[in-house]
């Protein structure tokens, strides 16, 4: 009976202080909300964590600011970790895209030296089996027609396979395109007939006069007036070519005639082509504008060349001759893929660079083919006429970097 009492008496003071207990945690609570809303809308709500960290401080909970100062040394290492890694990381994209462009920036410099080492080399062999090929069968505007159609053929290829997109012409662009083409036509074939005549030298030391001609021609029909520098730089050239003619030892005056006709055309292009305006819209760039120009070229001199000088380029005709079928017609051949690609690849570089550089580049390839030709076909060359080779040369030079040098704008 007393231990039932006694049982009773601790049940009923354990059901009391359990219900003390959790008044009074019911209070706290209450105090907690109280303080943290009173807080919250006293600071106009500046942290939302102040009342969901208030309760576990009232409980004798740890203290959020004791687990950020026990944690906090290891975060700030783990940032700092964090943060070296990261640069790292970062860096090391920085160091590749740098590397990478410097990479790309010298890969277009190697395949722009490969073009123009391929411009100098197409040109050069194009000279020497060219003018083997007139001397033993002087027919330039058949010759002239055979390089069309080769280039023509080259042309028809790279768009069937799909080396180079063919472009799309409208009937506007083909109008346009068939001036260019004509002067484009008679160019080639001034040229030739003047390789034919003269020694290689001599024609390309004459068609350093192609500045002369083309500020000739911008002035009378574009209305262009040259600067100083650029009347300045015409005089050596003038100079230099009539000095080499007086002393040139193959000179005839239907070579050197040629040649200036030669001269007059290309740069009528030139002005034609500022002249007319043709759009390249689309895929009809300058190499496919080239492209379309042979191909133009070789439909306009095939009746030229029947009515002139007929089908002379044959077995039976070469053999009649006392020539090598094999030796002219596989030397023809070459000088008219060298033809067409020395052309192909200057519009391919003229795509790369500026027209003065281009301009610059050309210089240097009369210097050379000048030079190679002399050396292969043992050209006599006397003292006077290499100065005004040289000398032409030089005035080429110096007005493809007076084209460089912009007017003055004047005052108003």
């Amino acid at each position: 009976m007393a231990i039932s009492a006694a049982a009773g008496l601790h049940s009923t003071s354990s059901l009391t202080f359990s219900s003390r207990h959790e008044q009074r945690h019911a209070r706290i609570l209450a105090a907690g909300s109280r303080i943290s809303s009173s807080s919250i809308a006293g600071r106009g709500g500046v942290h939302a964590s102040v009342s969901a960290g208030l309760t576990p401080i009232l409980l004798g909970a740890p203290r959020e600011d004791d687990l950020a100062r026990k944690f906090r040394p290891r975060t700030r290492i783990i940032e700092a970790r964090s943060a070296a890694s990261g640069d790292a990381s970062a860096a090391a994209p920085g160091d590749g895209v740098e590397e990478q462009e410097s990479g790309s920036a010298m890969m277009r410099t190697l395949q722009l030296g490969s073009l123009f080492g391929l411009w100098y080399l197409f040109n050069i062999y194009f000279n020497i089996y060219n003018k083997q090929v007139l001397k033993v069968f002087p027919f330039p505007i058949t010759i002239t027609e055979i390089q069309f159609a080769i280039g023509s053929a080259a042309v028809l290829f790279m768009w069937t396979t799909g080396l180079y997109k063919r472009p799309s012409l409208t009937t506007a662009q083909v109008v346009a395109i068939l001036p260019l083409a004509l002067v484009h036509t008679m160019g080639n074939l001034f040229t030739n007939m003047s390789l034919g005549k003269v020694a290689v030298s001599f024609t390309h030391t004459i068609k350093a006069m192609e500045p002369f001609f083309s500020v000739l021609l911008s002035a009378m029909f574009l209305g262009e007036a040259p600067s100083a520098w650029i009347i300045a730089s015409l005089l050596p050239i003038v100079g230099g070519v009539a000095l080499a003619s007086l002393t040139e030892a193959s000179f005839n005056w239907a070579g050197f005639l040629s040649a200036m006709a030669s001269n007059v055309t290309f740069q009528s292009r030139n002005v034609l082509s500022k002249k007319l305006m043709v759009k390249k819209e689309g895929s009809l760039d300058n190499i496919n504008l080239f492209s379309v120009i042979t191909i133009l070229s070789f439909f306009l001199l095939a009746p030229v060349t029947l009515f002139f000088e007929g089908v002379k380029f044959t077995p039976e005709y070469l053999t009649s001759m006392g020539l090598d079928v094999k030796v002219v017609m596989l030397r023809a051949l070459v000088a008219g893929l060298c033809f067409h690609s020395y052309q192909q690849v200057s519009y391919m570089i003229l795509q790369r660079v500026s027209p003065v550089t281009h301009s610059v580049g050309n210089c240097v390839k009369r210097v050379i083919v000048i030079v190679t030709s002399v050396i292969f076909f043992r050209t006599p060359v006397s003292t006077i006429n290499a100065l005004g080779t040289a000398l032409a040369l030089a005035g080429v030079f110096a007005y493809s970097r007076a084209k460089r040098i912009k007017p003055a704008k004047k005052s108003a």
